[in-house]
């Protein structure tokens, strides 16, 4: 009887032993399970001044501050972002794989891109403008390029508007806009195009300050729109959602003023700050 009861208490302690290890299993999964659902990977670009810059371990510019303030809104902490550099001909790659939840890239909302992914937004309104050498007279517009080394990006909408309209230019293709600044600064090329945001955040940098110049007449317009996963009409309209709060709230003009005007940038505000486009 001793040895029955012996051998009830143990298979009855080992089976309270078992079902608390597995409560105890359960309780480290969601434990982990939680401290990882707010982690985000948001693309951006890393040399941008004013828009999306890398610095160190640090990150500022218009771009970062929108994106942190949309991560916000969605419920991430600030330290819940990982940002992923996200270069122009790999933007929609990054969305599609899942390697990016979001990209907040100076990404320009075009018919072609969204055949591959969807948008929230647009959150500022550009125009493609030209930077040359302070001292060139030159080139006073896309016009006047015609047998000039002009210099962008590959992927980029202002590659291909040049490509387009203006057939006489000998264009010249990098992988990021701050070398084409560099080539231009020492005489490689004669301008470089892409959105006059970018343009006067890298003139206002102190290398160049003095030494380049933004020409000044716009020849296209630039709807920067959040990049993200094609359909997820869902994500769209919280994006939407933030967005027009920050814009409401004054924060939007408040992170445009902080990284833009620095450069002197003068916002066009018969289209700024723009409405965002119904999810689709």
């Amino acid at each position: 009887m001793n040895a029955r009861r012996i051998g009830a208490i143990a298979a009855a302690a080992a089976l309270a032993l078992g079902l608390t290890a597995c409560g105890d299993s359960a309780d480290d999964g969601d434990t982990g399970s939680t401290s990882s659902a707010g982690k985000i990977k948001i693309g951006i670009k890393f040399d941008q001044p004013g828009l999306g810059l890398k610095s160190g371990s640090s990150y500022s510019g218009l771009d970062v501050d929108v994106a942190k303030y949309v991560a916000k809104e969605l419920g991430h902490a600030e330290g819940d972002i990982e940002f992923v550099q996200a270069p122009s001909a790999q933007r929609e790659t990054l969305i599609s794989t899942g390697q990016v939840q979001m990209i907040f890239a100076t990404y320009s909302i075009t018919d072609k891109r969204k055949a591959t992914v969807s948008f929230a937004g647009p959150y500022f309104i550009a125009g493609q403008d030209l930077l040359v050498r302070a001292d060139d007279t030159s080139i006073t517009g896309p016009e006047t390029l015609t047998g000039k080394k002009l210099c962008s990006v590959t992927g980029s909408t202002s590659a291909q508007n040049v490509k387009d309209k203006f057939p006489g230019v000998q264009l010249q293709q990098f992988g990021t806009y701050s070398e084409c600044v560099a080539a231009l600064a020492s005489k490689g090329i004669d301008a470089l195009t892409t959105d006059n945001t970018i343009l006067a955040g890298y003139a206002a940098q102190d290398q160049y300050k003095g030494k380049l110049k933004v020409v000044g007449k716009t020849f296209s317009e630039e709807r920067y729109g959040v990049g993200i996963k094609k359909g997820d009409t869902a994500l769209c309209g919280k994006i939407n959602t933030a967005l027009t709060k920050m814009i409401d709230s004054g924060d939007w003009q408040k992170a445009v003023d902080a990284n833009l005007g620095p450069a002197g940038f003068k916002v066009d505000t018969a289209v700024n700050p723009p409405k965002p486009d119904a999810c689709s």
